[in-house]
């Protein structure tokens, strides 16, 4: 440990991310990006856009893109806040609205990124603990709290939460900030964001990462009502005035507004899950029930860390969590149906050997 650091840094815990392996002939499972492409109203958007333009700084409001958002979901422009991915806005919540008295409250298998922001931030959480079968149990966050946040559809399990659930939280928690980040929900969960105008404690985050295919730009957003997105944005301007560069806002305002391609790529997306999950099921897999780009699967007789091990010899990535509760899972993202194809094959050799 360096005798420079600040005495919080001996604390932290950083998250670790996936794998960016650079192998030949990767079948790259493991991190949950899109098999398919961008829309390419958001690509010409970029190529329209990389010119002289690039010497000034972006808009810092990013409104272009916040009105397109608004449209899409039927709110108010300053009822929606943009970042540079939804970890940074996860951040900026974090900072701006879960720090209170009583504890935050969020599952004990969740995000792996919660317990680092609380460190980070110095926020007092109790981690809730999911049922036999990883479900959330609603009745166990009826207690005292400051604040709650739920991933939904959950990571890593992929199980969502009714919107029946979310709101009867909402309902039980008129004083605290009730966030839902919905990183997968277009995957087949129920969003949250219908019931915005009725709870002024609701707060919903999306990232552009996932079904609309840029996590290489980096764009995020939260929505809410008035006085929430006004503590995120105090925040941001104390922090980073300009989040999103000028070609990020432009690609990020086409691929909102490109219904089509959204619609397209997810549903290939759902398809290709609903394929893989017998597929794994007949080799001995448990799949837990997925509403995500991914599935949260455990083989009857073979450790996950080995499975891992084994495939990645075979250059495929899929994730393993080394925790309690969880650590005979894979996380396996969703690839095309030819990658998804070789993933069986390959595990139905492993597993024959």
């Amino acid at each position: 440990m360096s005798k420079y650091w600040s005495p919080i840094v001996r604390k932290l815990q950083p998250y670790v991310a996936g794998e960016q392996a650079r192998i030949a002939n990767l079948v790259k499972l493991n991190t949950n990006e899109n098999p398919y492409g961008p829309s390419p109203r958001a690509l010409e958007a970029i190529r329209e856009a990389a010119d002289d333009r690039l010497r000034l700084y972006p808009d810092p409001t990013a409104t272009e893109l916040r009105e397109a958002i608004a449209a899409r979901f039927g709110l108010t422009v300053d009822e929606v806040f943009v970042g540079n991915g939804s970890d940074e806005v996860l951040a900026h919540t974090f900072q701006a609205l879960l720090k209170h008295e009583r504890p935050l409250l969020y599952p004990d298998v969740s995000y792996n990124f919660y317990p680092t922001y609380s460190l980070l931030y110095g926020i007092e959480a109790v981690e809730i603990p999911l049922d036999d079968g990883f479900r959330i149990r609603l009745e166990d966050y009826d207690r005292p709290c400051g604040a709650l946040i739920i991933p939904n559809p959950n990571a890593p399990t992929g199980i969502g939460l009714p919107l029946a659930g979310i709101e009867a939280l909402l309902a039980a928690h008129p004083e605290a900030v009730v966030v839902i980040d919905e990183a997968y929900v277009d995957f087949g969960g129920e969003s949250a964001v219908r019931l915005v105008s009725t709870y002024p404690n609701l707060l919903v985050i999306q990232t552009l990462s996932k079904s609309r295919s840029l996590a290489g730009l980096r764009i995020g957003f939260a929505l809410g009502q008035r006085p929430l997105i006004e503590a995120l944005e105090r925040v941001k301007d104390s922090f980073n005035s300009y989040p999103l560069d000028r070609l990020a806002q432009l690609a990020a305002t086409e691929a909102i507004r490109d219904e089509d391609w959204f619609d397209l790529c997810r549903m290939r997306v759902i398809a290709s899950r609903e394929g893989l999950i017998p597929e794994l099921k007949a080799l001995g897999f448990e799949v837990l029930p997925s509403q995500a780009n991914f599935v949260f699967a455990r083989h009857e007789r073979q450790s996950g860390v080995a499975l891992q091990a084994g495939l990645r010899e075979r250059n495929i990535l899929v994730r393993h969590f080394a925790r309690p509760r969880i650590s005979d899972f894979l996380r396996i993202s969703i690839g095309t149906d030819e990658e998804c194809a070789r993933l069986v094959s390959v595990l139905r050799d492993m597993l024959a050997a």
